[in-house]
């Protein structure tokens, strides 16, 4: 026995397919944002557990117009007995 396709049946297919498409389509635009930051996430997570390093610890927040002033860690001094300085002179 041999069916024949109709017009409303091959119309009622590719309708189908277009919606399914469209549906697809719109929701990968709505849980896209989501499931990157949801993978930034568990990306960050490994990689700050390789090297045993946690969370930074949080800074306290400042009021407006409070300064605070940093000190820069002292530098450590250079050994001055490293070597002999020599002078070069260039020839041309």
């Amino acid at each position: 026995m041999l069916q024949y396709a109709s017009i409303t049946g091959v119309l009622r297919v590719i309708l189908i397919i277009l919606l399914i498409y469209y549906g697809i389509k719109i929701l990968t635009r709505l849980f896209a944002p989501l499931l990157m930051k949801y993978v930034a996430k568990k990306a960050a997570e490994r990689f700050g557990g390789q090297f045993g390093q946690h969370q930074p610890p949080k800074q306290e927040k400042n009021n407006e117009g409070e300064v605070t002033i940093d000190k820069a860690p002292e530098r450590m001094s250079s050994n001055k007995n490293v070597g002999e300085y020599v002078d070069y002179e260039e020839i041309d």
